[in-house]
């Protein structure tokens, strides 16, 4: 699984023309369910992502996280994390999970987060979506649980 998050003053996203998922402060989270994921990789990530120190204390130090700030997360769905770009012009989404199985991890990371007392917003599942955000830092990390285990 993975997931590129920004740390963010505000984020939104609209589908359709209808906003989905609006968020101050916090994070926003593009998430990616490849092939071979699990349940396993869906806990890794929600725990690393909601106590990971990105956020700055009184010192300017990052040394919050989203459970120390009370912050919210904004949870948007990404197969395009897993495009391989190695050959050729066009990327190869075939390391990417089927969406059934994309939609049940990507259900399963909302409600850990939710578990936690996080604020979640999310987008839609398999929709076009249009993400806006005001980036905080601006601060960007890329999560792989792969190359955790």
């Amino acid at each position: 699984m993975r997931a590129v998050v920004q740390r963010v003053k505000e984020a939104r996203v609209e589908v359709k023309g209808s906003l989905a998922g609006m968020i101050g402060p916090g994070l926003l989270v593009f998430l990616g369910v490849g092939q071979d994921d699990t349940e396993k990789d869906s806990h890794y990530l929600a725990d690393k992502i909601a106590y990971l120190r990105i956020f700055s204390d009184a010192a300017g130090a990052m040394n919050l996280s989203l459970m120390d700030t009370g912050g919210a997360a904004l949870v948007v769905s990404q197969f395009t994390l897993w495009g391989d770009c190695r050959k050729g012009r066009r990327p190869s989404f075939a390391h990417a999970a089927r969406p059934e199985k994309a939609k049940d991890l990507y259900e399963h990371f909302i409600r850990l987060l939710k578990e936690k007392s996080i604020h979640v917003e999310t987008g839609r599942f398999q929709e076009m979506m249009a993400v806006s955000l005001i980036n905080d830092g601006p601060v960007t990390l890329m999560l792989d649980s792969a190359k955790t285990f």
